[in-house]
């Protein structure tokens, strides 16, 4: 279509002179100009990657110890914090709390500051709060560091899997989701195996005022990860897609070129492409009537000078972006829908991680209670377990608060306190990685309906549980297709809607997840004292609730996404 045009121009001399020097120009560009896609391609899959990953390790492992080594350290920190059964769970709930308050901020941030940035001071923010919580002398000190832990690691934790995502292209994104999912459940694997050589420890020592025993050590070395996440992340580039989405094409392409010298060992200039296309949306004003040049000028290499005007509207345009994402959602025809997945989540969570952070406490009182009726004929069931629990707790908070020479708070942990814990967390590490191949063949909606109803099953199983290898078999089976069943809400809720709203649907589901396990892990200890049947029977009806929920998805297994 432009061959007749170019044998025409030179007739009339006063119009073909300007426009003989500008399309050729244009045209090249444009032709030149690759999108993000193609760029990522192009950069290929290698070192680069693969140091990526290694980076990824310790901060997997930052994310689960910030809202699971609350769990581990209750059984031995019981004595000097004097905690109750309601502080137990209060500690255990307090992080989902400060990542709900701070959900929105750190979405908000992701979306204008960038994900390099966020991860970097989130992951020192974390490493402070962490260290905090290893030096607190009361159990206030305590819950607010791990508020303040929870706030902060809030934003790391959305943020790493779209900052993986970003940094691969298609043909290797899928396995890389994979890949995460094992590193989460390796960093599982590895707390009670740290808890298992430094908590039967008895250290204590004092520094000033600072009285700091075994379990305070315990919470300080968890904060290794998220130190060593803050160090690397500086070494990595900010995500491209990101930059491009912000018109900064420049630094894109200096990303591009860093990530293509790592992977094939070429120069930088040797990158094939030389220029990015425009990914800016630039919202369409009521004054841009005449012509539209902002989206023309954009794909040369002049890119940074479009990163003024959009850098002034930057705020108001994403605030606005994010009302305008949110609107679908509370409309009639996602309403219903959106409404049904935050209450499914809500039940799964609320299950899920208040069986799974109040097990290393149930091993713990198993296991002492093992050793001390060793030799007697009375059986281990769970109910006995729980009576024997409540009964120390409240026992032990009576002996630290009298301050009774006669009467001594006595903890008693020892490496098999923690086995069970490592049992449980190897069967979920067995089963995610089969759950990846079983999905295809399956489905996601038949994976999750079983396993919320194995899940149920085992929960009120529990009470008819007679000795400790039961228990921990019920336990296992439970955690295992607890998770797996989280997994899956999450993924159908990215097939039943379109890629606008996915983002905002994960965001707020996870919102509700985390407001369930807030509850569930003080609703939990209240109904100890009640008795041994209400807190599995809570737990049970929170999973077959959510089964059925499931059960009415409009979800088609194998179904194209929208």
């Amino acid at each position: 279509m432009s061959e007749p045009r170019e044998s025409v121009d030179p007739t009339p001399p006063p119009k073909g002179v300007e426009h003989q020097k500008d399309p050729p120009q244009k045209e090249a560009a444009a032709a030149a100009a690759a999108d993000f896609e193609t760029a990522i391609d192009a950069a290929g899959f290698g070192m680069f990657n693969i140091l990526l990953l290694v980076a990824a390790v310790p901060a997997a492992m930052g994310t689960v110890y910030e809202t699971s080594t609350m769990s581990y350290i209750l059984p031995s920190a019981e004595c000097d914090l004097k905690l109750s059964l309601l502080d137990k769970g209060i500690l255990n709930a307090i992080t989902y709390a400060g990542m709900i308050s701070s959900a929105v901020m750190w979405g908000y941030l992701a979306d204008t500051k960038g994900r390099k940035n966020l991860l970097i001071v989130g992951y020192a923010a974390d490493t402070i709060c962490v260290l905090g919580g290893a030096l607190s002398q009361n159990r206030i000190q305590l819950i607010i560091f791990k508020y303040l832990g929870g706030f902060c690691m809030s934003g790391p934790f959305a943020v790493l899997m779209t900052y993986l995502t970003e940094l691969h292209g298609r043909k290797h994104r899928q396995r890389i989701m994979m890949m995460v999912g094992i590193m989460f459940s390796i960093a599982t694997l590895t707390l009670p195996g740290l808890a298992m050589l430094i908590l039967p420890e008895t250290w204590n020592v004092r520094i000033w005022n600072f009285s700091l025993t075994t379990w305070q050590f315990f919470v300080a070395i968890t904060a290794l990860p998220s130190l060593l996440s803050f160090v690397l992340f500086f070494f990595f580039p900010e995500s491209p897609k990101f930059l491009m989405s912000k018109g900064r094409n420049q630094e894109a392409l200096a990303a591009f070129k860093f990530m293509y010298h790592l992977n094939s060992r070429k120069p930088k200039d040797s990158f094939p492409i030389k220029v990015l296309a425009n990914e800016v949306i630039v919202p369409v004003k009521k004054h841009a009537k005449k012509e539209t040049p902002p989206t023309e000028e954009k794909p040369p290499t002049e890119c940074d000078v479009v990163q003024d005007p959009e850098s002034q509207d930057s705020k108001k345009s994403s605030l606005r972006s994010g009302f305008t994402q949110l609107r679908p959602l509370f409309t009639k025809p996602y309403l219903s829908l959106s409404l049904w997945v935050y209450l499914l989540n809500f039940c799964v969570l609320l299950g899920q991680n208040t069986m799974r952070l109040w097990l290393p406490q149930l091993f713990a009182s198993i296991n002492e209670y093992e050793n001390l009726m060793s030799g007697q004929s009375q059986s281990t069931s769970i109910c006995n377990i729980l009576e024997y629990s409540v009964n120390r707790t409240q026992s032990q908070l009576e002996a630290v608060t009298r301050n009774d020479p006669m009467v001594e708070c006595h903890v008693n942990i020892t490496p098999s306190t923690y086995t069970n814990n490592l049992i449980v967390a190897a069967a979920g590490l067995v089963a995610y990685m089969l759950a990846g191949f079983l999905v295809n063949l399956v489905g996601v909606k038949r994976i999750m309906t079983s396993g919320l109803f194995i899940a149920a099953c085992c929960s009120i199983g529990m009470y008819w549980s007679s000795s400790s290898v039961s228990t921990v078999a019920l336990a296992s089976l439970f955690v295992t297709m607890g998770s797996i069943s989280a997994t899956s809400v999450i993924s159908a809720s990215v097939n039943l809607f379109p890629t606008s709203l996915r983002t905002m649907i994960v965001s707020l589901e996870m919102m509700f997840g985390r407001l369930g396990s807030l509850l569930g892990n003080i609703f939990f200890p209240a109904l100890m004292g009640l008795g041994c049947v209400p807190p599995f029977l809570m737990i049970s009806l929170f999973m077959l609730a959510g089964c059925i929920m499931a059960t009415f998805l409009p979800l088609k297994n194998k179904a194209a996404l929208k």
